[in-house]
């Protein structure tokens, strides 16, 4: 989970740890990423709104190439990792300071939701994406609205409560799809499903080879 949003003066993760529930969806988040993106090694990897602590690249991209991590602020352990790129501020105008086409994976986990750009970020994904690229999405879905609210008004479990306050909009297939098109990701080469029993939605996109 990210918190990138220029009403915001802070990091997910930056104030404290993560409670028990957060870090189990943070759990089940590394188990299906570890499918969704396969072999990483010698690719140039993106982290966008990694979180202060960048805790799902310090697990799942150690091998790559090289790893940007981007978002408000970065902790010491995100600090740590190899061949990493550090970039801090707000979405999506911190990504111009990336050049075009200069990377092969772009991984982006519970970030749109807090924009207020969020088209804007996407199309941001696809201009640093190399042809071939691969671009994956992670965000809740308005079925995930209901269950984040009630585990964390009702029962105190989830995250804190600024963290969903902070959220502009969700995304079921049908609202995060057109996003995907316009920002230039074709409509053959976007897989956009719902998951995690519906709680979340999640959007593959390829670039073309040629653009």
């Amino acid at each position: 989970m990210s918190t990138i949003s220029p009403t915001r003066t802070t990091s997910y993760a930056e104030s404290g740890k993560p409670k028990r529930l957060d870090r189990l969806g943070r759990w089940l988040n590394l188990r299906k990423m570890r499918r969704v993106l396969g072999e990483t090694a010698g690719q140039r990897c993106a982290d966008i709104g990694c979180g202060y602590d960048a805790a799902f690249a310090r697990r799942l991209l150690r091998d790559a190439g090289s790893i940007l991590l981007v978002d408000i602020r970065l902790g010491d352990e995100a600090r740590l990792l190899p061949n990493a790129r550090f970039v801090e501020g707000y979405l999506p105008r911190v990504l111009d300071q990336i050049d075009d086409h200069s990377l092969d994976l772009i991984y982006s986990s519970n970030v749109l939701e807090h924009l207020c750009d969020d088209a804007g970020t996407v199309r941001a994904f696809h201009r640093l994406l190399a042809p071939k690229g691969r671009c994956v999405i992670n965000v809740p879905s308005w079925r995930g609205k209901a269950l984040l609210e009630f585990v964390t008004f009702r029962l105190g479990l989830g995250p804190p409560p600024s963290e969903i306050d902070d959220h502009k909009r969700y995304y079921d297939p049908k609202d995060l799809w057109p996003i995907l098109v316009e920002a230039g990701f074709v409509p053959s080469q976007i897989k956009c499903r719902r998951y995690k029993l519906g709680v979340n939605t999640i959007a593959i996109c390829t670039k073309p080879d040629v653009d």
